[in-house]
């Protein structure tokens, strides 16, 4: 029997998916049935960090999603040449791989290797731009190079015509997907034995639930998005992201919805968050064209700076006892419930990298351990541009006040107070600098400085000059 496969990766949804959408059509055209796989790379299966416990609930949900439907996804486990020979074995007639691509990291090189082991075994593969509205070769100058400027990528960016969704007859998929029951079972139990070692931190909402998100956020916040996105305690911002990480949906969906709302109603909130979209496909981009970028600089002159190594002030700074009550609250609510608004993120990066002085890789290896919605390239692409050594960076010279920043983000300390509760009784006065209060104040709110809550572990205005001097002596 002649079959194709569809390789699930990181797209858990039936909906707008490409490669699903072209393996469908061609399988119904060539009279082959599919057969859906997800590949467990020990790579990943051996870490247990919140991220990884998050996005392997996803697959145990979309697994258990599709089969309540009559579609099985079968996961291969071991290397991935272990994985393809298994399928091999057992499908001796296989003709095509069907996938979204990868177009950084690991799974870039991973998916060149694959498609020559395939191409010398005469199995097609067809792999499409999926994951990003624009891939890493699409928004490019007049000279064929890339932007290295956001401003003018956006322009651009914003210029070129965009995909409409795709979508797929639920009963089609399920009429031409094959099941081998003792392939399909011993699947599932390799991925049961993953979910009880690393157990769930909570149930993982699937395609039908980040629709309903999508739609509920363009009917009641996204207009106000830009005004309310940077303050914490507002509750402004979509939570989209954790679902475009497993792919539950995705990022055309997102937009071809925005601008639907668009022919009818304008907002700049609307203009703000198509803006993010972008920023996603920038920092792909980048990532894609400096592959080493999620251990190097990409300024290369900041290869060379002297990052602290202070253990101890970076525990601190990732249990949330800094002594500076903004950067406390996102570094606890990050351990608590795996994600941050990106307003926060900046903070507690700012914070690492110019008043802690240390290397902005470790924080980005925190966050990909801690994020429910971890990208790759948005990570690196953030943190380099906290830490000033980036493409399109934020300049040295210019370092966020801990201070100033709480004052203007969270005016009332009420996200302060929600994940620092230690600091309910802090009055408003003292909320963003609870060091200054009086013996008597601090008996009074029932926080005591050294004892309670703890006095700031650097002076910021010293370390400010210390930042600048250390990036001066390379510049």
């Amino acid at each position: 029997m002649t079959l194709s496969v569809m390789w699930f990766r990181r797209d858990f949804r039936l909906q707008d998916n490409t490669a699903l959408y072209h393996a469908v059509k061609e399988a119904q055209h060539r009279k082959e049935l599919i057969l859906f796989m997800y590949h467990l790379d020990p790579k990943f299966t051996s870490k247990d960090t919140p991220n990884h416990r998050f996005f392997f609930t996803a697959l145990q949900e979309f697994i258990k999603h599709g089969e309540a439907k009559g579609i099985f996804v079968h996961v291969l486990e071991g290397t991935w040449k272990d994985a393809f020979l298994k399928l091999l074995n057992h499908f001796p007639d296989m003709t095509s791989l069907y996938l979204n691509k990868d177009e950084v990291g690991e799974g870039y090189k991973r998916d060149k290797e694959i498609e020559r082991f395939l191409c010398q075994k005469n199995i097609r593969v067809h792999s499409y731009d999926d994951y990003n509205i624009h891939h890493a070769d699409e928004v490019k100058k007049a000279d064929n190079s890339i932007y290295k400027i956001f401003t003018p990528y956006f322009k651009k960016w914003n210029s070129l015509p965009k995909k409409d969704p795709v979508t797929v007859n639920e009963e089609t998929i399920k009429n031409i997907s094959v099941k081998d029951d003792g392939l399909y079972n011993e699947g599932l139990e390799s991925l049961s034995k993953i979910a009880k070692r690393l157990p769930a931190q909570e149930d993982n909402p699937q395609e039908e639930q980040a629709f309903k998100l999508l739609q509920s956020f363009l009917k009641d916040k996204v207009d106000h998005y830009d005004r309310l996105r940077d303050l914490p305690a507002a509750n402004g911002t979509s939570k989209l992201s954790v679902f475009l990480r497993t792919g539950a949906i995705s990022a055309r969906t997102i937009l071809y919805y925005i601008q639907e709302k668009q022919l009818t109603s304008y907002s700049t909130g609307m203009d703000t968050f198509v803006k993010e979209l972008a920023w996603r496909d920038f920092y792909n981009m980048i990532y894609h064209h400096y592959p080493n970028s999620k251990s190097q600089e990409i300024d290369e002159k900041y290869h060379q700076l002297d990052w602290s190594m202070d253990e101890n002030l970076l525990q601190k700074w990732k249990e949330g006892n800094t002594g500076f009550p903004i950067v406390d609250a996102g570094m606890r609510q990050l351990k608590q419930e795996g994600w941050m608004q990106n307003r926060i993120r900046m903070i507690t990066a700012s914070f690492l990298t110019k008043d802690l002085l240390m290397d902005w890789r470790f924080g980005e290896l925190y966050f990909e351990e801690m994020l429910h919605d971890y990208d790759e390239s948005s990570n690196i692409g953030g943190w380099q541009w906290a830490a000033s050594v980036g493409t399109d960076a934020v300049p040295y010279f210019r370092i966020f006040n801990p201070i100033t920043q709480s004052k203007r983000f969270d005016p009332r300390g009420e996200y302060i107070r929600k994940y620092v509760p230690e600091m309910s009784g802090v009055p408003e006065a003292f909320i963003h600098e609870p060091w200054k209060m009086s013996d008597q104040d601090q008996e009074k709110a029932n926080c005591i400085i050294g004892k309670d809550y703890p006095e700031p572990i650097v002076d910021h205005s010293l370390q400010r000059k210390r930042a600048i001097q250390m990036f001066k002596n390379l510049t």
